[in-house]
């Protein structure tokens, strides 16, 4: 197995559909019916596994997967000894603490001497222990929601996307205490052979997600107008110009990222741009 990869991916669920997404993007082909636990890539040296996420930092640290995708919030709390290759970008969330939406909230010290129930004992803990606040944990696995309401504990710590899951609960939340998304996570001691297929895989990655954050711009301008527009849209290096059969007008050609172009529509029109269309781009090598 020297020459192959093992990847650790969840088994289910919204970052295993993400994480699985990308690899995909990748060019990466294998199959992964449902209940299937392993799988080999048809054309890249990769193996996948299917596990639970919590398992998947374990898994990286003892060396049985030497790649994992994971939320940061199940790394930290696992607390192994692992090497963050990259973040991914996808699965944001956070870990929040919430408490009855008919309480009054002063601020944290509310939880002083209070009861907390939490799938994720550690990151609070060190959390409250910054804060210099006295209160019970409870660790447990699922439903963190119905605590308060069964008479367990006065507040919650659970993860939280839209907060809606709160709101159905009677729940309201009242601190951010840790910001997570997806991480590509790698066992520290990696043979040399098998850096050099992760090497390849992250060139892949990187260049999805070069595509995913940046466009393809092509415009119409007068020529009068081109200095003008190419400090606007300057591109990796300088963008194409190629003149119209209109004289006196030229097509623009610039790659740049999606956020500095809607920052700068209302200038490039303002300076005579026209036509202008944004195309997505699929992969970009930098």
């Amino acid at each position: 197995m020297e020459n192959i990869i093992r990847i650790a991916v969840q088994k289910s669920g919204r970052l295993s559909e993400d994480s699985l997404s990308l690899i995909k993007e990748c060019g990466i082909k294998f199959y992964n019916g449902t209940g299937k636990l392993k799988s080999t890539s048809t054309n890249f040296p990769i193996e996948f596994l299917f596990l639970r996420d919590d398992d998947i930092p374990g898994y990286v640290s003892d060396g049985v997967a030497d790649l994992g995708i994971v939320g940061e919030n199940e790394l930290v709390e696992k607390d192994k000894e692992v090497q963050v290759l990259k973040k991914l970008g996808f699965s944001k969330c956070r870990l929040s603490l919430a408490i009855p939406k008919g309480e009054d909230y002063p601020g944290i010290n509310y939880f002083d001497g209070k009861n907390i129930a939490t799938s994720y004992p550690k990151i609070l803990g060190d959390y409250l222990k910054s804060k210099n606040i006295k209160a019970e944990i409870h660790e447990i696995s699922g439903s963190v929601e119905i605590a308060p309401s069964i008479g367990l504990a006065e507040g919650i710590c659970d993860i939280v996307s839209s907060g809606s899951t709160l709101m159905m609960n009677g729940l309201k939340e009242v601190e951010q205490i840790f910001k997570s998304e997806a991480v590509l996570i790698s066992n520290k001691y990696l043979p040399e052979e098998k850096r050099a297929i992760v090497d390849k895989l992250l060139f892949r990655m990187n260049a999805v997600q070069t595509g995913k954050s940046n466009k393809y711009v092509l415009l119409n301008a007068p020529n009068k107008s081109l200095d003008k527009i190419i400090s606007l849209i300057p591109g990796m290096r300088s963008p194409t110009i190629l003149p119209l059969a209109q004289e006196g007008w030229s097509s623009v050609h610039s790659v740049l990222s999606e956020d500095q172009f809607w920052e700068n529509i209302e200038e490039l029109r303002a300076a005579g741009a026209e036509g202008i269309l944004v195309v997505p781009i699929e992969k970009m090598v930098l």
